[in-house]
């Protein structure tokens, strides 16, 4: 089993040094990760500037863009060979409900998901310091390796979030669907040195609808949250609406 792993909060955070460990269990494991934080930057890529590599040890790769670019990068060009699974993450915060929109880290495991490669995302919830990243690696290993044992159907990948809770209290994952998220966004305007308004685009610390078999329900009560999430966009309730507009 060829694993690489990438991330959006950089190549140095401990999510990432947590999960390549722990993913040694399972096969060789090649690091593609950005150099550093690249945080809601959904699923960008990078066109209109040149990429670097850095090699800072071996099978570690920093590239200075975005994670979809990591993903083109470890699979077109620094591999020698097509991995059998990409992971992304472990993600320093959430990625549930509408989140999964902005997240770098789901996009990575969506980049590979589109070149027909595995894929899963990998995120701790908390929203502040912690030190269970190890842990949560841990208890994501049961889920990666039924992962590798049964695979899914095609254009679909696993959205995995952890809660942030020591091993011994992190309770069975369980599959669940994408949340509704309560979102209360922000500005926060202020004034520099040279008397020139700067703004902070930001939100509240989120909310969420907390209903049965959702993301947010399952981490809430202390489950690992186990998502597929699939490529096609497509909107089949809406088609038969659609059907009755008079468009000619």
């Amino acid at each position: 089993m060829r694993i690489m792993v990438t991330n959006d909060d950089g190549i140095a955070a401990q999510g990432i040094k947590a999960l390549a460990e722990a993913l040694t269990l399972l096969g060789e494991v090649t690091v593609v990760a950005p150099d550093r934080e690249r945080s809601a930057v959904g699923h960008s890529l990078t066109l209109h500037s040149p990429l670097r590599v850095f090699e800072l040890r071996q099978d570690w790769y920093a590239v200075d863009g975005t994670p979809t670019d990591c993903v083109n990068m470890g699979i077109h060009s620094l591999l020698p060979f097509r991995p059998d699974l990409v992971v992304s993450g472990i993600n320093h915060g959430g990625n549930m409900g509408d989140d999964i929109t902005y997240s770098g880290t789901v996009a990575a495991a969506m980049e590979a998901n589109l070149m027909g490669i595995p894929a899963l995302a990998v995120s701790l919830a908390t929203y502040g310091p912690t030190s269970n990243f190890e842990d949560a690696a841990q208890a994501t290993l049961p889920v990666i390796r039924e992962f590798i044992r049964n695979g899914l159907p095609g254009n679909t990948f696993l959205n995995i979030n952890v809660p942030d809770r020591p091993l011994a209290e992190i309770r069975h994952p369980l599959i669940t669907r994408q949340g509704k998220r309560s979102f209360v966004g922000k500005i926060v305007d202020k004034i520099d040195p040279r008397g020139r308004k700067y703004y902070w685009i930001g939100s509240e610390e989120p909310s969420f609808m907390d209903e049965d078999g959702t993301d947010f329900n399952a981490v809430g009560d202390g489950h690992i949250s186990v998502t597929p999430l699939h490529l096609d966009l497509t909107n089949y309730r809406a088609l038969e609406t659609l059907s009755t507009w008079n468009l000619r």
